[in-house]
């Protein structure tokens, strides 16, 4: 936890620095120990990744990455997907939090791919969105992720330490990414993944580590703040 010290310097620094020059030494911080920040989530193609972040929804990267060879082996294409048997994909995904719901949304995103893209995972947010099981913080960290694009995704992890570090005081995760792609405008998506592996093994959501912690002059509570 902060120390009184620790708090003392933090609003100390904060008083003295004005919102966009606190902005600017984060980003710098961020990007200087997350060089080239990457998901742990564990794919090959545009397909898998797509798979992969659908089902790492409410659940961790690590139990993703143990049910996916077995997945991926049973359906290496977005066709066969599409072909698959509910109950015989829910026996593979059974693990993974919301199972039934994650096993129905992968046949029908697979079968809108199939019949409204061609067989083409699409490119772009809106069409990504249109895909069953597919929202706003998927798609972007699918386009992130496989094209580096300049968007910014808020999961649990954004939301908690851009909280901390008060650089948003908005309630939902939609808003939140709104306001820090405004504040950061570029580099989005190294931020992004920065963010997400900071909250992670940093800046931990019951105990973070705030003696590891490079940004810790500009933490504002250890709260464990949580979108709406």
């Amino acid at each position: 936890m902060l120390t009184d010290q620790n708090n003392k310097s933090s609003k100390k620094l904060q008083t003295k620095l004005s919102k966009k020059e606190r902005v600017k030494i984060i980003k710098s911080l961020m990007l200087e120990h997350f060089p080239a920040p990457k998901t742990e989530l564990k794919y090959h193609n545009l397909y898998e990744l797509l798979v992969c972040v659908m089902l790492s929804a409410q659940c961790t990267d690590k139990r993703v990455n143990i049910v996916t060879p077995a997945l991926f082996a049973k359906y290496p294409s977005i066709n066969l997907l599409a072909k698959a048997e509910i109950n015989e994909l829910k026996s593979l995904i059974s693990s993974v939090s919301f199972f039934n719901n994650k096993a129905k949304n992968l046949i029908i995103m697979a079968n809108q791919v199939m019949n409204q893209f061609n067989g083409e995972i699409p490119k772009d947010q809106d069409s990504l969105k249109s895909l069953a099981g597919v929202g706003q913080k998927t798609a972007n960290v699918v386009l992130i992720e496989y094209f580096e694009a300049n968007l910014m995704a808020v999961d649990t992890h954004v939301f908690r330490t851009s909280h901390r570090l008060n650089l948003s005081n908005a309630t939902t995760a939609i808003q939140t990414e709104y306001e820090l792609s405004k504040l950061f405008k570029t580099d989005l998506d190294k931020l992004h993944q920065a963010f997400v592996l900071f909250g992670r093994y940093t800046c931990k959501a019951l105990k973070p580590e705030c003696e590891k912690c490079f940004v810790s002059m500009f933490c504002k509570t250890t709260k464990n703040f949580k979108p709406a």
